[in-house]
């Protein structure tokens, strides 16, 4: 790798809970309160480890890092 190489290394060790990041991350970028609350109810039950809640960080991160797509401008009047 070059030293201004993007490309990273970072796979998560639990891809499960990658995932679940990965969709707690998209339910808050769209206002869904019913996923995020499940999600926060499902991390809260069970007991992580300190794996799994960076395979979790590193889940939303991904998510998190592309950028939304801009709304057009209502051009109806």
């Amino acid at each position: 790798m070059g030293f201004f190489s993007r490309r990273n290394d970072d796979t998560p060790s639990n891809a499960e809970m990658a995932e679940l990041g990965r969709e707690y991350a998209i339910a808050k970028r769209h206002g869904d309160r019913k996923t995020v609350t499940r999600i926060n109810r499902q991390i809260g039950t069970s007991g992580l480890s300190d794996s799994d809640r960076t395979s979790f960080e590193q889940g939303r991160e991904s998510y998190d890092s592309i950028r939304p797509i801009p709304r057009g401008r209502n051009r109806r009047k």
